[in-house]
């Protein structure tokens, strides 16, 4: 899941987890998706460089590079203010300074939606035509998986709140992968099946929400039929 580096102790994990039960929401029910099942991220981006023939790469939140070592392109680059990478600094600051453009960029950076889609939104300044952004962390199994802040050891955030809200525009195609934590899938080109729902502020979706609509919100695919929609 999302990186530790500065993982709360138990304590106030568990603290965490109570106001939250107290003040936002008492929600139990869950999925049962089992990430051993299915292909890794690093084997999907290789995937589809290898059909796409891409030659650039940029990887936002690297976590010691447990992603970013084993993507096979010669020109990459992370970005990761902490571990990993190839150039030290945040995201935003990233892109204030970056001139380059890339076919294919991979968003595991601060989990939390506003931030997320500051990514996406900057990502797609940069993708080259036909090129594809993948971000990972969309698909918690559990409440305690995407609550802000953290709640548990094991922590998506709420990347989902951006794919619901990217789902919304026209001038971009937005799915969801079924592999290794809920992998988006995001190309630039008009929407082919655009979510019209009553949502007023996409922060305040509640993980009731994204469980009671959770294939219209994410747009489900199989991993096998990655290649496919992205060359339609």
């Amino acid at each position: 899941m999302i990186r530790n580096d500065a993982l709360p102790n138990k304590f106030t994990l568990y603290c965490r987890r109570f106001f939250y039960f107290l003040k936002n929401e008492r929600f139990n029910k869950k999925f049962n998706y089992d990430w051993n099942k299915t292909l890794t991220r690093f084997d999907i981006i290789n995937q589809i460089i290898k059909t796409k023939k891409f030659k650039s790469y940029l990887e936002i939140g690297c976590q010691s590079d447990v992603n970013f070592s084993k993507i096979l392109i010669d020109n990459k680059v992370g970005v990761d203010p902490q571990t990993g990478g190839t150039i030290p600094m945040t995201s935003d600051d990233f892109f204030l300074q970056n001139k380059d453009t890339y076919d294919l960029i991979f968003i595991d950076g601060l989990h939390i939606h506003e931030q997320v889609l500051k990514d996406i939104d900057n990502s797609l300044n940069v993708l080259n035509d036909g090129g594809v952004i993948l971000l990972h962390d969309c698909l918690p199994a559990k409440i305690w998986h995407q609550t802000i802040p953290q709640t548990h050891s094991s922590w998506n955030g709420d990347v989902w709140k951006s794919i619901v809200q990217s789902r919304t525009r026209a001038d971009i195609d937005t799915y969801t992968i079924k592999a290794d934590q809920g992998l988006g899938l995001i190309l630039k080109r008009k929407n082919k099946d655009l979510l019209v729902h009553p949502i007023e502020n996409f922060k305040n979706l509640k993980f009731k929400d994204y469980y009671n609509h959770h294939d219209k919100f994410m747009r489900l695919i199989d991993e096998n039929k990655v290649l496919d929609i992205i060359n339609e």
